[in-house]
């Protein structure tokens, strides 16, 4: 009895670790396997990142050679990129949507951090019904609120004459991206501790110097993330940028370009209009190599319960 008591053990472990092999070395990928997963992902990096390379190569050729499909460009030059910053209207053009757009930000994360804050802290009725209404305004295309937000402007909105102004284009802008941004804070507040506001309050700080002084700087890659995505919005925005605006001084950067001419009267500046896209494209993605890690940890908020 007593040989069989610890042979059984024995069998039984071994049995365990024949069956963890086993498990083991079927989970792990083979080399073929590995090999189409690499080829998938380098064909996937080539598929996303070559129009942005054909526009870089567009944009480093001139004259005849624009006309060409080759692949890399026979002689590169700067004279693209020369051309726009000499040209007033594009830099008068990037002023215009650093202002528009960094107006639209601070203002959507000023609003729509009290709005989530308030969404994610305080108990009534209907809060998922609020929040829902809220985010599903950005599912109305900009076509949609294009022509009666030019009537309104082009007439007056309480005396005032929105037409062809900074903020005629900052509030069409935050009906877009401020839903967006409260949705993004919201989801982020609501994994704060509650713990550290109300130690805050006991220690004699109001709910305000709580909100500012300890949810704000834990919630820093929310407002990044929030913040980026706005900006991104109203950088890019076309429709309501060339529709509620009428000069060049007004013009913002995306729907100057729209605007651009070549030498002659039927010549498309496609150089020129390559280089102008790479200029405004560019920023974006150096602003989003920078804050990387909090825009992930942004948009990840509330995704996992534990």
């Amino acid at each position: 009895m007593s040989t069989q008591t610890v042979a059984q053990p024995r069998t039984w472990r071994a049995r365990l670790g024949a069956s963890e092999r086993v498990g083991t070395s079927g989970q792990r990928p083979s080399a073929a396997s590995r090999i189409l997963l690499w080829l998938g992902v380098v064909l996937t990096i080539l598929f996303c990142l070559f129009p942005f390379y054909w526009m870089i190569n567009t944009s480093l050729k001139t004259g005849g050679e624009l006309s060409t499909g080759h692949v890399f460009p026979h002689h590169p030059s700067l004279d693209n990129y020369t051309s726009i910053f000499k040209n007033s209207d594009f830099t008068t053009a990037l002023r215009t949507s650093a202002i528009v757009a960094g107006g639209s930000t601070l203002i959507a994360l000023t609003i729509g951090s009290f709005a989530a804050y308030a969404l994610a802290r305080l108990r009534f009725k209907f809060k998922f019904l609020i929040l829902a209404l809220i985010l599903s305004t950005t599912t109305f295309p900009p076509i949609a609120i294009a022509a009666p937000l030019f009537k309104i402007w082009t007439s007056g909105l309480f005396g005032i004459r929105l037409y062809n102004t900074y903020l005629g284009l900052i509030l069409p802008f935050l009906t877009f991206i401020l839903p967006l941004t409260i949705y993004i804070l919201t989801s982020f507040f609501q994994e704060i501790p509650k713990d550290l506001e109300e130690a805050a309050l006991v220690d004699g700080a109001t709910r305000f110097q709580a909100f500012r002084k300890i949810v704000i700087p834990l919630a820093a890659p929310g407002l990044v993330t929030a913040g980026l995505l706005a900006f991104i919005f109203a950088w890019n925005e076309f429709l309501l940028s060339i529709t509620l605006t009428s000069s060049a001084n007004r013009r913002p950067v995306s729907a100057a370009i729209a605007f651009f001419t070549g030498s002659q009267q039927f010549q498309i500046p496609l150089g020129t209009i390559a280089a102008a896209t790479v200029t405004i494209t560019v920023p974006l993605i150096v602003l989003v190599i920078i804050f990387q890690k909090r825009i992930v940890a942004g948009l990840t908020a509330g995704a996992v319960k534990g």
